[in-house]
């Protein structure tokens, strides 16, 4: 997993955003900061976190940008998590699926 994905929700504000936009799906910058009590130039930042680590997708129109979760790479995640939590090392070093 590439460590954008572990900064990227490591983040308080970041996890809420992912939240927000799982819940309502495409919000322009201007609703998700009705939700913040942070700068626009912050939740702008953070919001280039969530791309640049491929969690969030934006699309400008006219001079709103926005912002639509990208679940494709939460489900290589959870595909990466069940892989390396479904095996059990055993006596010799190797690995067994559990």
């Amino acid at each position: 997993m590439p460590q954008s994905f572990f900064k990227a929700i490591a983040d308080p504000n970041r996890r809420k955003i992912l939240t927000l936009l799982r819940r309502e799906g495409t919000l322009s910058a201007g609703d998700l900061a009705k939700h913040f009590e942070i700068s626009l130039p912050g939740l702008s930042e953070h919001l280039k976190v969530l791309r640049e680590a491929g969690l969030v997708s934006s699309r400008k129109e006219k001079q709103f940008v926005y912002y639509t979760l990208n679940t494709t790479v939460f489900e290589d995640v959870i595909g990466w998590f069940t892989e390396v939590f479904s095996k059990k090392e055993v006596k010799d070093g190797t690995t067994e699926k559990v």
